[in-house]
């Protein structure tokens, strides 16, 4: 394999997939995309190649069709011949030109995002934001995941367009928070009077007899 192939985290694989983060890794816990996994510069990170996400996938698509010797050998095909088209495994054929299709955009659609996407440490401290703004993509990104509408987000952020708001979605899913921000960069931290605890001041009071407001004792 090139040692100078494009290499992506589990995070942008299952960004470039359409697939859940967990099912990423537990396939190459299992092994199935085999030396297409590196971890590059003795880190402990594991990288996948690029030309493993179709393979990725697939493994992915059979799960509930074939066992996991079957999946492994089904991969494997597409591993050693990525031009191919259709593989077969026993009384199965797949056609994995639709998911070269969709791993193609994805890498597309993340390219994209990457693009609009800044990262200065004179900027909110290093925060990603969206090019000629400081608004963080991040937050937009949440605003999406709570359930906010995107012309909601237009009001809040007249300056962004539709192309922004979905970028800011697929860049939080390949680089969330804790690997997109800056070492540096610490989130500002509550002011110490606002962390302690509310304290009761309030005071019970009663007019006496002589028309007076005195403190009754607690």
């Amino acid at each position: 394999m090139n040692t100078k192939e494009r290499l992506l985290s589990a995070h942008e694989a299952a960004c470039v997939t359409g697939m859940p983060l967990k099912q990423v890794r537990r396939i190459i816990d299992a092994g199935l995309l085999r030396e297409f996994v590196k971890k590059p510069n003795g880190t402990r990170t594991r990288m996948i190649s690029k030309r493993a996400l179709v393979g990725l996938k697939l493994a992915y698509e059979t799960n509930e069709i074939l066992t996991l010797e079957s999946r492994r050998r089904l991969v494997r095909r597409v591993l050693e011949d990525p031009d191919a088209t259709t593989v077969r495994e026993e009384s199965i054929s797949v056609d994995v030109s639709s998911m070269k299709e969709d791993v193609d955009r994805g890498i597309a659609s993340l390219e994209q995002a990457k693009k609009i996407v800044v990262s200065d440490k004179e900027i909110l401290g290093g925060m990603p934001c969206f090019k000629g703004t400081r608004i963080a993509v991040h937050y937009i990104a949440a605003m999406r995941e709570s359930g906010d509408q995107i012309d909601s987000i237009f009001k809040a952020y007249p300056t962004l367009n539709k192309e922004q708001v979905i970028a800011a979605e697929y860049f939080a899913k390949a680089y969330p928070p804790h690997l997109a921000y800056p070492p540096h960069y610490h989130p500002r931290k509550q002011p110490e009077w606002r962390r302690k605890a509310k304290l009761h001041t309030s005071k019970i009071v009663k007019v006496d007899s002589s028309g007076w407001l005195r403190e009754v004792p607690n």
